[in-house]
């Protein structure tokens, strides 16, 4: 191992990066008087910034959860290193060569391992582009990328490169440099063949991944040949140093831009991002293979600073896929205190292909806000039903209003949902207005987590569901699989952990409440935290593991892990009529409840009650009837 790094040079190290000049690579920094700075805490989810900077102190410090510490400290927590790599990584940027106490100058493979990793990308990065720049071989990289407007210097402005056909050239190549075949593995540079290490990427086009502080730690190889029978666009895997939730496409070219501007395009690829730069909207990003979520929204929210000004506007296609990732973005939307806009091209065109048609302008009017995405949201739920008959109407509002309930700005609320009944054909305004408050009152008492019971659920039915979802599920005593009801609640949560794509994306519109065995609703609400069964769909490799992560407990992650290899109980062929009667099945039930619950109030109220109560419980009494008796009539089509 490496000795004990000199003091000196740590002195130095420390004294030669300005803290603000670090931290200012991970979020914005704003005056906070005395000669501070302030921030949204990178380490904590905050709304307003407890973070501050003391420059001339060289030190931090979150009044709201208590880290602090100067330059290195910050460096080795917000990309999790250790001490050692922490300052070598500050030396490298301040040019200062260390001295080791032992050992004299730190030979390379003592080096820390995230060093290595972001080491060996950065030789890779380089070596591609050479090759894509010079190599004869690239030359249907660079036939793809002038199909598409992008010439050379584009290349080298995004660091395009290209990866050769051969088994290991890249591997051979940094053999060369010192790296080992572990540290190769390791990276997901190489994997591993019949005779040791190959390139993991060949004959493809590379764009080099990097993250907010501009280190490669990663790739995205676009496939060039039919010969290739990988996928359209292979990624590096998850490693020490990638992870795709936390990565953003174009943030280091990106990000000072949107901290100036208080502004930030999400578009779908990486000559999507390059397009929009190119055309003059430098506050592009994309995401690395995996939906928009959580993560990603930290990452803007640090930039953005949420402040009232703030706005993100997502670009997706105009086709189905492009409309269904657009209401998935809606569902972090109440993350945000910046405000949402969608925007789609008319012609569906994405902006590579936009620019390509009609010019940088086009491009730059494409992302000028124009549809709140709420409103968009709201149009595309609506225009499922049909309106002409009461069962729609009552089921469109049920999906509709948690929506509204969702709008961040109160005055607005109240005219949208008023808004709402008119597009809804319902004359009782005020009902509608009045489901709404309630839906965001219930949000206000879950601490802005939205609206409970209908939070999650994009679908009509849960005029039923009255209480709170909780985090956790309690666990109950062994379940007696002769009960009717918990037969049916288990063949559809194995459907949804096994056949995602069956229940999708009608499963995850169910809530918590509607799986009456404690422990199914707890495996219930670890499917919903890690992503729904529409992430099952899109990457139904991590899904398993995302939803077992989630579970809060062993007891609920084996029942995850039970369901998920018990085979599901129709003997014949799995299909769509099954799925689709256990998805019925278990909502019919959830409703009839409800209704027994009605019933009860409505007998109970008719007796000297207050009547206003009594008229909104005798009218949700009557949209769950119209729609129980949907249900019975259209199945699964009345979902």
């Amino acid at each position: 191992m490496a000795g004990r790094i000199n003091d000196e040079d740590v002195k130095a190290v420390r004294d030669a990066v300005p803290i603000d000049a670090v931290v200012s690579e991970y979020l914005q920094l704003r005056n906070a008087g005395g000669g501070n700075l302030k921030g949204l805490c990178p380490f904590h989810d905050e709304k307003s910034p407890s973070f501050q900077v003391s420059p001339s102190k060289g030190l931090f410090h979150c009044f709201g959860c208590q880290e602090g510490g100067d330059t290195i400290t910050f460096v080795m927590k917000v990309d999790h290193l250790s001490f050692s790599e922490a300052v070598e990584r500050l030396a490298g940027q301040a040019g200062i060569t260390l001295r080791y106490e032992e050992g004299g100058y730190n030979p390379a493979h003592q080096r820390g391992e995230r060093i290595r990793l972001v080491e060996a990308h950065k030789l890779a990065a380089d070596w591609y582009a050479e090759q894509l720049a010079a190599s004869a071989e690239a030359e249907t990289g660079r036939i793809f990328l002038a199909e598409r407007g992008f010439d050379q210097a584009a290349a080298v402005h995004f660091g395009v490169g290209y990866s050769p056909q051969g088994w290991d050239h890249l591997t051979r190549f940094l053999r060369g440099k010192g790296f080992t075949d572990k540290e190769l593995i390791l990276s997901g540079l190489a994997q591993e063949g019949r005779r040791g290490p190959i390139d993991r990427f060949r004959g493809r086009l590379m764009w080099p991944i990097r993250d907010i502080g501009g280190e490669v730690v990663g790739f995205g190889a676009r496939k060039l040949y039919e010969a290739d029978n990988g996928p359209k666009y292979l990624n590096t895997p998850e490693t020490p140093i990638y992870k795709k939730s936390q990565v953003l496409y174009g943030i280091d070219l990106a990000k000072k831009e949107i901290a100036k501007v208080s502004h930030a395009v999400v578009v779908e690829g990486y000559t999507d991002v390059m397009a929009c730069h190119l055309a003059g909207v430098t506050t592009a990003i994309a995401t690395c293979g995996t939906a928009f979520g959580g993560e990603h929204i930290k990452i803007l929210r640090r930039l953005l600073m949420d402040n009232g000004s703030a706005r993100v506007i997502f670009t997706f296609d105009g086709d189905a896929a492009g409309q269904k990732a657009a209401l998935r973005a809606f569902e972090d939307d109440q993350k945000f205190a910046a405000e949402t806009y969608i925007a789609i091209a008319p012609d569906g065109m994405d902006p590579c292909e936009l620019r390509l048609a009609k010019g940088d302008e086009a491009v730059a009017d494409l992302v000028e806000p124009r549809t709140p995405l709420f409103e968009f949201a709201l149009r595309q739920i609506v225009a499922r039903y049909d309106l002409n008959t009461p069962a729609g109407r009552a089921a469109a509002l049920d999906e509709a209003a948690p929506i509204v309930a969702r709008i961040k700005n109160s005055g607005a609320q109240h005219e949208v949902a008023v808004q709402l009944a008119g597009l809804l054909g319902i004359l009782d305004t005020q009902f509608v207005v009045k489901r709404v408050a309630q839906l965001a009152r219930w949000a206000r008492e879950r601490g802005g987590r939205g609206p409970a019971p209908e939070r999650q659920q994009r679908g009509p039915q849960h005029a039923y569901a009255a209480a709170p979802v909780h985090p956790t599920a309690p666990r109950g005593p062994a379940l007696n699989l002769r009960n009717p009801v918990y037969a049916t609640e288990r063949e559809l949560l194995k459907l949804a952990l096994q056949r995602p794509e069956l229940v999708s994306p009608a499963f995850d519109a169910y809530g918590v409440d509607e799986f009456t065995a404690p422990p199914y609703a707890a495996v219930r609400q670890a499917i919903q935290d890690a992503g729904g069964a529409e992430y099952g769909v899109a990457d139904p490799q991590e899904y398993l593991v995302r939803v077992r992560e989630a579970a809060p407990d062993d007891t609920v992650r084996a029942m995850v892990t039970e369901l998920a290899v018990e085979a599901i109980l129709l003997r014949r062929e799995v299909d769509e009529a099954y799925a689709g009667a256990q998805l019925v099945t278990v909502r019919r039930r959830a409703v009839e409840r409800r209704i027994r619950d009605l019933q009860s109030t409505v007998a109970r109220l008719g007796t000297g009650g207050d009547p206003a109560q009594l008229a909104a419980s005798q009218n949700e009494l009557w949209i769950l009837q119209q729609y129980d008796q949907a249900l019975r009539e259209r199945g699964a089509a009345a979902l």
